[in-house]
C-alpha cells in the first residue's frame, strides 16, 4: 500500500523478484452470484496488462469464466486462477462461484489463499446467501477486505451499502476512500482518506486525475478519516498510539499503515473500497492495497503435515529453500492436454523435469481410493483462464498448473520422492442430492464410468455410489444447479446417460407370526426330487437380524439336510416375497419335513425351505420397512414456520427445536428417507438457499399403507 493510500502509481507490468515469497498475493475473490467478482477480476488484469481488453459473461468471453458450463447458467461454477502483476508483486487471483451448490470449489479456492476480497454489490442488500460466504471465509481465518462494486449502477447506494456490511460483518469495517459525486450525482471518483486527496476519474479509465479536495468535502473528510485512524489504532500493538493521537499527535501514514496491514491480517479489521470495473474506477487503488494491504504466504499460518502413516513432522515455512510439499486444489480434464493440477506450493519449488510423490488419503466414503504414486513432471505452467504459460519454476507461496500428472486428484498431496507427506485435509460438505443415473445402452457403460471417475477425481463434493440393493448407480451432488454441470460435463465427454428414479433400498419382514409348508415333489421316472420342510416363522424386534432354529424330532429331515433349509430360506430372504426387497428381523424355525431315500438332495431341500419360508409370509402378511433418517436443518428463523409446515407434508416428525444465536434455529427430525431425495431443491427453494441440513441413517420403520401401496405398484411395472 502506498504511503498516500490511494496515490495512483503507474500500472506498468512487471514480475516479482524469483526466489521471494514476500511479494506474492494470494487473493480468493469471494461473493454471492452476481455480485461482480468476475468483473472485477477482468478490470484488474486489463489494468496489468495480462489481457488487452476485458471480456463479458453474456458472451463467455471473461477469463475466469471459460467453463461452457458458466456461460450456460450465466455464473461462476468453478474455481480459477488469474495472475498478475504488479509493482514486483505477483498477485494470484481465485475467482471462487458463489451459488451454494458450488461451495467445494469456493472451499478449495480459500485453502490455495492467504486472504480474501469480498465483493458485495452497492445495489444490493446483505442477504443470508453473502452472510454464509463470510461465515465461510471465517471459519478458516482468512482475513478480508471489503470491494462494493458497481457504483456506477442505477440502484447504488454506497451509505447504505457501507451500513449494512458494517451491520452484517461488524465494527472491524471501515472505508479507506470515499465516493466522489459530480454534478449528476454520478460517482466520478475516490477521496483518500489517509492521503486527502481526490482521484477524480471523470475523464475515464482506471488512471485518475489526482487534485485537492474542494472545500465543501473538507468537513466529511476530516471526520470520516478520524474515525479511521481511531479503528487503526485501536488495533495497534503500540499502546501509546492512542495517547498521543488524541493529544493531537499527527501520527505518520508510514506507521498507520503498518498497523492496518498487521490488522487485517489478523483479521479483525476489514478495509473497504468501492469500485466501478466497467470505468476502472477504483481499480488503481484496490491494485494498491492488494500489494500493501495484504499478508504474503510468510504471514500466514501454514496447514498441519505429516508422514503417510501420521507420524507428525515439523512445521511447514514458506522457504524456497525447504523440503518439496504442495497440494492440489482443483484438478479439471482438459480436451487437448488431458489432466491439469493446480497446486498451491507451501514449501519447496516445484521445477520442471523432475520426480515427485503424489498421496490421497480420507476421502474412501466419496469413492476416492486411497492412493500414493511417483510421478514425473514435465512442465510447470502459469494458468489465465484456459491459457497455460510455461515457467522455468514455482517456489513456494506460489500457484501453478502442471499437466498429465496421472493419479492426482482434488486434496492430493505432492511432495518429494525421497520422503513423503500428506498435509491435513480440508474440510469437504457432504453432498445430499441423489440423482441416479444409466448408460443408455451397454456400449455406453464404459464411457460413463470413464466419465465418472475423471469427474470425480476432481470434485471431493461428488460421491459415486454404487447400491448393491438397487443396483443404482447413484451421484451424490449438492444440489440441483451441481448435478446440472455434472450431467453436462458427463453428456460433453460423449457418454450418452439418462437420469432415473431413485430407489429406496427398502426391507420387508412379517406382519405376525404364521407356518408355512415347502413341498418339493418331481417324480415321474428316473431320479426324482423331493423335499418337504415345515417352518415357524416369527417377527423379531427391528435390527435383531435372523435365526434359524432346528427342532426337528425323529430325523423327519435327515440332518445333513438341514443346513439347505437354512440356505434356501435365506436365499428367498435376500431375494423377498411382496415387492423384492430382503426379509429382516425374523426367527425361522424347522419343525418338520419328509425326505426321500433317493430322490431327495441339497438342492431340493433349499427349493423346499424357499417355498415354506414364502407360503408363512403369504400368510402373516408382508410389512414394508421405510430406511428413517435423523435430520438437523438449520434455518433463518424467520423460516421455522415454513420448515415445520414441509416436514408434515414429508411424513416427518419433528423430536425438537433450538435456537443457535444469530437469528437461526435448528429444527430436529425424524424423516424417511423416500422424503428426503429432493430435499436439498426443495429446502433451498423455500428458504433462498439459506437453509442448510444434514443426515445420518437412523432405523427402519413400517411403511404407512398408502405409501407402501405405491411402492407395490410400482415394483410390478
Amino acid at each position: 500500500m502506498s504511503k498516500q493510500s490511494g496515490s495512483t502509481r503507474g500500472t506498468e507490468r512487471s514480475v516479482g523478484p524469483a526466489g521471494d515469497p514476500s511479494r506474492i498475493r494470494n487473493l480468493a475473490v469471494v461473493g454471492r452470484s452476481g455480485s461482480g467478482k468476475t468483473i472485477l477480476v477482468e478490470a484488474l488484469l486489463a489494468a496489468t496488462g495480462e489481457i488487452n481488453r476485458m471480456g463479458t459473461i453474456t458472451e463467455g468471453s471473461t477469463v475466469s469464466d471459460s467453463d461452457p458450463a458458466e456461460f450456460k447458467q450465466q455464473r461462476s461454477v468453478a474455481l480459477s486462477l488469474a495472475p498478475l502483476h504488479h509493482r514486483e508483486h505477483t498477485i494470484n487471483l481465485l475467482d471462487t462461484p458463489g451459488y451454494a451448490d458450488f461451495v467445494g470449489e469456493l472451499r478449495a479456492g480459500l485453502r490455495g489463499a492467504d486472504a480474501a476480497l469480498f465483493v458485495v454489490a452497492a445495489s444490493d442488500d446483505i442477504d443470508a446467501a453473502t452472510m454464509a460466504l463470510w461465515e465461510e471465509c471465517a471459519a478458516v481465518g482468512l482475513p478480508r477486505a471489503v470491494v462494493i462494486s458497481r457504483l456506477d449502477h442505477p440502484r447504488a447506494d454506497w451509505e447504505r451499502a457501507l451500513d449494512s456490511c458494517r451491520t452484517a460483518f461488524g465494527d472491524g469495517v471501515a472505508p479507506l476512500y470515499l465516493p466522489l459525486h459530480g454534478d449528476d450525482g454520478a460517482v466520478c471518483g475516490l477521496i483518500g482518506l489517509l492521503s486527502q486527496q481526490v482521484f477524480d476519474h471523470s475523464a475515464g479509465g482506471h488512471v485518475p486525475t489526482v487534485r485537492e479536495p474542494e472545500a465543501e468535502h473538507r468537513d466529511g473528510i476530516v471526520e470520516a478519516r478520524g474515525a479511521l485512524i481511531e479503528s487503526i489504532i485501536a488495533e495497534s500493538e503500540d499502546e501509546t498510539l492512542m495517547d498521543r493521537y488524541l493529544n493531537g499527535e499527527d501520527i505518520e501514514i508510514e506507521t498507520l499503515i503498518d498497523d492496518l496491514e498487521t490488522a487485517v491480517s489478523r483479521g479483525s479489521f476489514f478495509p473497504v473500497l468501492g469500485v466501478c470495473s466497467i470505468s476502472g474506477l477504483g481499480i488503481t487503488a484496490l491494485l494498491e492495497l492488494l500489494v500493501g494491504g495484504f499478508p504474503h504466504p510468510g504471514e500466514r499460518a501454514l496447514p498441519t503435515v505429516t508422514t503417510i502413516d501420521g507420524s507428525p513432522v515439523e512445521p511447514l515455512t514458506p522457504d524456497p529453500a525447504g523440503p518439496l510439499v504442495g497440494e492440489v486444489i482443483k484438478t479439471t480434464i482438459d480436451p487437448y492436454v488431458g489432466r491439469v493440477s493446480l497446486i498451491r506450493v507451501f514449501s519447496g519449488r516445484l521445477r520442471p523435469e523432475t520426480g515427485l510423490h503424489v498421496s490421497g488419503h480420507g476421502l474412501t466414503d466419496r469413492g476416492h481410493d486411497d492412493h500414493d504414486a511417483d510421478e514425473r513432471i514435465a512442465s510447470v505452467h502459469s494458468p489465465l483462464g484456459t491459457t497455460l504459460r510455461p515457467v522455468g519454476e514455482c517456489i513456494a507461496g506460489d500457484l501453478c498448473a502442471v499437466t498429465k500428472l496421472l493419479s492426482a486428484e482434488t486434496g492430493d498431496t505432492i511432495s518429494a520422492r525421497e520422503r513423503p507427506l500428506l498435509v491435513e485435509a480440508w474440510d469437504m460438505p457432504e453432498p445430499l442430492l441423489p440423482i441416479a443415473v444409466a448408460a443408455k445402452t451397454r456400449a455406453d457403460e464404459d464411457a460413463l464410468a470413464k466419465g465418472l471417475a475423471r469427474l470425480i477425481a476432481g470434485d471431493p463434493t461428488l460421491r459415486l455410489e454404487r447400491n448393491a440393493e438397487t443396483h443404482q448407480l447413484v451421484l451424490w451432488c449438492m444440489g440441483e444447479s451441481h448435478a446440472d454441470v455434472v450431467l453436462d460435463r458427463l453428456r460433453g465427454q460423449g457418454v450418452d446417460l439418462e437420469t432415473v428414479p431413485v430407489i429406496v433400498a427398502l426391507r420387508e419382514t412379517l406382519v405376525a407370526p404364521a407356518q408355512g409348508l415347502g413341498r418339493h415333489v418331481k417324480q415321474s421316472g428316473g431320479h426324482g426330487q423331493y423335499a418337504v420342510a415345515k417352518v415357524t416363522v416369527e417377527p423379531l424386534e427391528r435390527g435383531a437380524g435372523f435365526e434359524f432354529v432346528d427342532k426337528v424330532v425323529g430325523g423327519a429331515v435327515p440332518h445333513n439336510y438341514i443346513p439347505s433349509v437354512e440356505k434356501g430360506v435365506r436365499t428367498q430372504m435376500e431375494r423377498g416375497i411382496d415387492a423384492g426387497f430382503p426379509l429382516v428381523d425374523l426367527r425361522v424355525t424347522l419343525v418338520d419335513g419328509k425326505a426321500h431315500s433317493v430322490d431327495s438332495s441339497d438342492a431340493a431341500f433349499q427349493t423346499a425351505g424357499s417355498l415354506a419360508l414364502r407360503e408363512a409370509g403369504a400368510q402373516a402378511g408382508i410389512a414394508l420397512l421405510e430406511p428413517v433418517h435423523d435430520v438437523l436443518i438449520t434455518v433463518p428463523d424467520e423460516h421455522v414456520g415454513t420448515v415445520m409446515s414441509d416436514l408434515s407434508s414429508r411424513r416427518g416428525h419433528v423430536t425438537g427445536t433450538e435456537a443457535t444465536g444469530g437469528e437461526h434455529t435448528v429444527v430436529r427430525a425424524e424423516i424417511p428417507e423416500a422424503s428426503l431425495i429432493r430435499y436439498a431443491i426443495d429446502l433451498r427453494s423455500f428458504t433462498g438457499g439459506t437453509g442448510r441440513f444434514t443426515r445420518s441413517f437412523l432405523r427402519y420403520d413400517p411403511m404407512p399403507d398408502a405409501a407402501a401401496a405405491e411402492v407395490r405398484a410400482a415394483r410390478k411395472h
